[in-house]
Order: structure tokens, then C-alpha cells, then sequence
């Protein structure tokens, strides 16, 4: 199945964001028999195959579903959504390391669930796109976290640095159901679209202690939270954010502040000239009203002249000019960015991968290669010379091991062997040019 969108979907989807686009006020309806399409069926197969992800509840993988044949299993799921009769299965919770520390909850929906949620993401996106604000840049078409960097980076730059670091205390679990499909409802009418959406936010939870023990949560219940994993829950996470965006822009804030805010999911700046603390305050009780918080240990105000701050994996503050001396508002990797890449290099050079060399490089190869297509900003040498020279230890120690090499193996495997025939990619040389 091809992941282009077929002419007749993207024709669709672009009449809606027209028509939400010219009319601000105007409330969609028969939207649901778009869902239930054949095609954009098929295509949301496609979407959710191609981001593949584990299994949810029920165990069923899509190699068994094309196995057992795709046609005919999604002529029986539009069956079940024609004849209203959809029911969406629980959501497995697993839990993921986050990369500050501790566990995030990730809720995992069966592959039927997701297929749906995907086929009413296709139909209603384009709807909601057209009503958020330019602030915005997390998960939507065209936009990057990256965008969000460099944005942010451009205002400190023009003088807006006065910086309010915040952070929403779990704003994937704290989201009103009642105050989202309120949201929702402002466009959509369509009572099979809303019903869908509420199924999902009531969908009961299953988890598994580590005896394998299940234990149920949540249901009809739940009362606040979009599970993060879920195949809908970005776009109603960003049709919940929108509001305080909103509120900010016709509340006049940027002016009263001399401010901007830059919005990437629940993480969010706001760069002022001189008026933090008073945005911080209004941000406070504008969050209370919506029925979110502001995590008070990690949020804080900073003077970007003086101090840096991270955002989105970067780090954005003054900086050194290495070879006079002279200090800039610059935009490079964080440090906590750096060591999670090479936490994962060496997890993958451990002395229990027994993989054959070109497997293990080319597995190597993608990591680096996606971490640094993100890291791509600002100023990045010093970073990409730590994570080579990491890379270059590891990799020596991988194969000094491998071949029973005595000593350190600098000879045998030098930095031009393991860069150069071993085929490792060389950060610094690929996206830097070659050292004079």
C-alpha cells in the first residue's frame, strides 16, 4: 500500500481546511460517512502499518492481518462502523523511561483501534489546522519541533529575552473530557464523530504488574486524560492547547507583555521583553482555568543574555565564540541530548550483541544518522566531536573484544580505519566538511 495520499483524500482534506479556513464559525456535519470510506480506510491502514509499533490487548500484529488478508478484515471494521456497532478494546499501559528521569505512561491501542483513529485524524485534522494558532508547532503537517527551536531561537536573537521555561504537570492525563469535546464540538455537530471521540477517551485501561497480573482502570469513569500513544490523542491534546493560545492572542497578552509565545505540545516558552514574572502569573491562572497545571519544579524564569535554558532537546542562551572569545545568542544540542545519544551507542556496542559487523555499523549508522538530521541547528561542532569521539571508543572496544585484540587496539582499528573502510558514519565530516 502506498503512503502517498490518493488524490481523492487529499482533495477532500483540503476542501475541509478551505471551507474551516473561510468560515471561522461554521460547524461541520456528515463527517462520519468520510470516516467510514472505503479508501481512507485503506489509507489509514497504510499510515498506521507504516509507523508499525507493538501489539495492543488483543495480540494481533499486522503480519497477521496480511496474512489472514487486509481486504477482508477492513471490510469487516467498516462494517462495525457503518452499523454503529465499533467498540473500541482497552488501552495496554506500558511505562517508558523519560529522558529527565522516571517513567512515562504510554497507553497502546489495538491495531484496529488504531486504523479508525487514523481514518478520523485523516478527516478532521484539516478541519482543526485551520483554527490553530501560528504558536503551535507540535505534531501538526509541516511543522517540526526543529521549527519550534529555531523560532524561538530567532526572537531571543531580536531582543525578546526575558524567558518564561514552562512545563505542564502530565498534560496528557489532566485534560478535562467534558472542556475537549466542548472544543471539539465548536466545529464538529456531526453526534457519530463526537460519540467516536468520546468512546476513545473512555476506553478502559488494562496494565499488568510484573507478576502478570491484570488490572483494569479508567472507563466510563475517567473523566480527564487522552492516553499519550494514542493515534488521535496529539491532535485533541492540540485542540485542548489551542485554547490557552487563543485566549492569549485575543486577550491581548503579546501586547501587554511584549511577548511571544512558542508551543510545541505541553512544552511551551514565553520571550518577553521585560515582563516575565507578570506573564508567568497570568499563564498560572489561565492554566487553572482550563483544569491544567504548571509544574512548579520545572518551570522558571531566565534572562537569556545571562543564562541558558533547554528547549526541545536544544540548548538556547550565551555562548562563546571559540576563536576570539566573543559572546552570542546561540542554539546547539543540549548536554542531556548528548549523553542520551551515547547512552544508546552503547547499549548497542554491548559485548552481547553477537550481530555480523555490517548489521551492528548499520544500525549504528541510523541512530546517528537520526540524531543528527534533528541536531542539524545552530551551533553543533563541540557536539558532534563528543559524540564521535564516543562513538570511536566504543566502537574500538566493540571490536577489540570481537577479535581478541590485546592492548587498546588503537593500531589495529584507528579513527581513519573505523571511519574510513569500517564505513561508521563521522558526524563532524558528513555535516561539517572535512578537517582542513
Amino acid at each position: 500500500m502506498s503512503l502517498e495520499t490518493p488524490d481523492k483524500i487529499r482533495n477532500l482534506q483540503r476542501k475541509l481546511y478551505c471551507k474551516a479556513k473561510a468560515e471561522p464559525a461554521f460547524r461541520f456535519y456528515l463527517l462520519y460517512d468520510k470516516i467510514c470510506r472505503e479508501d481512507i480506510l485503506r489509507h489509514a491502514y497504510a499510515l498506521a502499518r507504516s509507523n508499525a509499533g507493538a501489539p495492543g490487548v488483543d495480540g494481533m500484529t499486522f503480519k497477521q492481518i496480511d496474512a489472514s488478508g487486509v481486504e477482508a478484515w477492513l471490510a469487516g471494521l467498516r462494517e462495525e462502523l457503518v452499523s454503529k456497532t465499533y467498540r473500541p478494546d482497552p488501552v495496554r499501559r506500558v511505562t517508558i523511561p523519560k529522558p529527565g528521569g522516571g517513567e512515562r505512561p504510554l497507553g497502546i491501542p489495538t491495531i484496529r483501534d488504531r486504523v479508525v483513529q487514523t481514518a478520523a485524524k485523516i478527516v478532521l485534522e484539516p478541519i482543526f489546522e485551520a483554527d490553530f494558532e501560528d504558536s503551535s508547532y507540535g505534531y501538526r503537517p509541516r511543522r517540526s519541533a526543529v521549527d519550534a527551536v529555531k523560532e524561538t531561537h530567532r526572537l531571543i536573537c531580536r531582543g525578546y529575552t526575558d524567558v518564561v521555561d514552562a512545563d505542564l504537570s502530565k498534560y496528557f492525563d489532566t485534560i478535562p473530557h467534558s472542556d475537549l469535546l466542548k472544543s471539539v464540538a465548536r466545529r464538529i455537530v456531526d453526534r457519530h464523530v463526537l460519540w467516536l471521540i468520546k468512546l476513545w477517551l473512555k476506553a478502559p485501561v488494562e496494565e499488568r504488574d510484573g507478576d502478570g497480573t491484570r488490572r483494569m482502570s479508567g472507563g466510563k469513569s475517567n473523566t480527564c486524560g487522552t492516553p499519550q500513544g494514542g493515534v488521535a490523542s496529539p491532535l485533541l491534546a492540540n485542540i485542548y492547547m489551542n485554547r490557552f493560545l487563543k485566549h492569549w492572542r485575543l486577550s491581548g497578552r503579546g501586547e501587554a507583555f511584549r511577548a511571544h509565545v512558542v508551543s510545541y505540545a505541553d512544552d511551551f516558552v514565553i520571550l518577553s521583553r521585560g515582563c516575565a514574572d507578570e506573564a508567568l502569573t497570568w499563564t498560572k491562572a489561565a492554566m487553572m482555568k482550563l483544569g491544567l497545571t504548571l509544574s512548579e519544579a520545572k518551570t522558571s524564569v531566565k534572562n537569556a543574555r545571562k543564562e541558558s535554558f533547554d528547549f526541545l532537546g536544544y540548548t538556547l542562551g550565551p555562548q562563546r565564540y571559540r576563536k576570539d572569545g566573543h559572546w552570542y545568542l546561540g542554539a546547539s544540542p543540549s548536554k542531556k541530548s548528548v549523553q542520551r545519544v551515547k547512552t544508546k551507542v552503547g547499549e548497542l556496542l554491548t559485548p552481547g550483541n553477537k550481530g555480523a559487523w555490517p548489521v551492528v555499523r548499520d544500525r549504528l549508522n541510523r541512530l546517528l544518522i537520526g540524531w543528527s538530521a534533528y541536531f542539524g541547528y545552530g551551533t553543533r561542532l563541540q557536539a558532534y566531536r563528543a559524540v564521535d569521539n564516543h562513538v570511536y571508543d566504543r566502537v574500538r572496544h566493540f571490536l577489540v573484544r570481537r577479535h581478541n585484540v590485546q592492548g587498546r587496539g588503537t593500531r589495529r582499528f584507528s579513527r581513519d580505519d573505523v571511519f574510513g573502510d569500517l564505513g561508521v558514519l563521522h558526524l563532524r565530516r558528513v555535516h561539517i566538511g572535512p578537517p582542513p
